[in-house]
């Protein structure tokens, strides 16, 4: 099944292997593992990473949403405006998404990361990875210039996770957070930045078949 998959739609096919995880495009199965992962938490509930606040959505709306997120991701997909929603597998099961997103790609060549990960499985340097393997798709496989990505003041582990991997911090925002106004910091990391501290030890698989759903051939 998963091999018809990928001959029709490539997306499938593409894995990014770093020695702890592996990165692919969640099909159905992994999605309704990561919808597991969303009920058992993804987060402290007394505070709140994310822009959208997306976990404080009662079940089972939320179980239903995600559901219809992750779906809605691959039916909209087009070269000019995607988001690849990347299953992280570690051990054989899927913990967490990485996302990787972009507009106008072929012209701008400018990425944006968002990501989580389930909280019985942080700790393990799983995020800091699986940052990394994404940005090796978008640095080396797609050619991307630049990648934005951006973190509320207070989220410590995003921060640093960021800093270590060569973002700089390129301003701040003034966001809503749970009905309040919070300082969020925006980051990026340029190509020199990310060649500096580039990684040998990340392959790519199946990417030549997909370069032009990324409007990057």
């Amino acid at each position: 099944m998963k091999e018809r998959a990928a001959r029709y739609w490539p997306l499938f096919g593409l894995r990014i292997v770093t020695p702890l995880l592996e990165i692919r495009l969640a099909d159905d199965d992994d999605v309704f593992a990561l919808v597991d992962e969303i009920v058992e938490g993804v987060h402290d509930p007394s505070t709140m990473p994310f822009n959208v606040g997306w976990t404080d959505i009662p079940s089972p709306r939320l179980e239903r949403e995600s559901l219809q997120w992750f779906w809605r991701q691959r039916a909209q997909w087009g070269p000019d405006n995607w988001t690849f929603s990347g299953a992280v597998i570690v051990d054989g099961h899927a913990v967490g998404v990485q996302d990787l997103s972009a507009d106008n790609f072929a012209i701008l060549r400018t990425v944006r990361t968002g990501s989580w990960l389930g909280m019985r499985h942080q700790g393990r340097g799983i995020g800091k990875e699986m940052r990394a393997a994404i940005l090796h798709l978008a640095f080396a496989g797609l050619g991307a210039v630049e990648a934005n990505s951006g973190a509320w003041h207070d989220n410590a582990r995003s921060l640093n996770v960021s800093d270590a991997l060569g973002y700089e911090i390129n301003g701040e925002d003034v966001g809503l957070r749970r009905g309040s106004a919070e300082r969020q910091v925006r980051l990026r990391l340029t190509r020199d930045s990310w060649q500096y501290k580039r990684r040998d030890d990340i392959r790519l698989v199946g990417l030549e078949d997909c370069l032009e759903l990324f409007g990057a051939a």
